[in-house]
């Protein structure tokens, strides 16, 4: 990564836990839904950059949010876990360009944005919801938490792209 890209990540990293501590985990519509938009950090982190290292910023973003949300390490197992996960679902959501490199999120389809994003932030969310709640009883609230929660951080995902983004996946 070159030291612009650096500095971007780094800032982006921060801007994020900031926004997701301070303003997002305040909003808690009718019970189940709460957008989490600091896995925007691990969606936009750059394909040449490090795989290693993106797991272990993953975590590191993830146990800042748990800390300032005393949860116990769900945040951080679910980052680390669609970090993990990254490179599959690229390769699902983006084929061939992935393979070679040339994926950038702004010029790519929006059908191939729409399946990268959903299927990051659902895979997210579910397993999220699964070890916060982590009672085989309580399904159908854990699918209804995935399923309003994606939605509502999947719209703001796609605003916070089209506002902000002009940068390369």
């Amino acid at each position: 990564m070159w030291n612009n890209e650096i500095l971007i990540n780094t800032a982006r990293f921060l801007v994020l836990i900031l926004l997701q501590v301070v303003l997002l985990d305040h909003i808690n519509f009718l019970g189940y839904v709460n957008p989490y938009l600091y896995i925007y950090f691990i969606l936009l982190y750059p394909l040449t950059g490090n795989k290693s290292l993106l797991i272990l910023l993953s975590f590191l973003l993830g146990l800042s949010v748990d800390m300032f949300n005393n949860s116990g390490g769900i945040h951080a197992g679910a980052s680390v876990f669609i970090a993990w996960i990254r490179p599959l679902v690229l390769k699902y959501s983006f084929g061939v360009s992935y393979e070679y490199n040339t994926v950038k999120i702004n010029t790519a389809s929006f059908s191939q944005q729409l399946v990268f994003i959903v299927s990051m932030v659902f895979i997210h969310h579910l397993i999220l919801f699964s070890l916060e709640i982590f009672n085989t009883s309580q399904i159908l609230f854990i699918l209804k938490s995935t399923l309003f929660s994606g939605i509502f951080t999947t719209i703001i995902i796609f605003c916070t792209l089209y506002l902000f983004g002009k940068r390369s996946l």
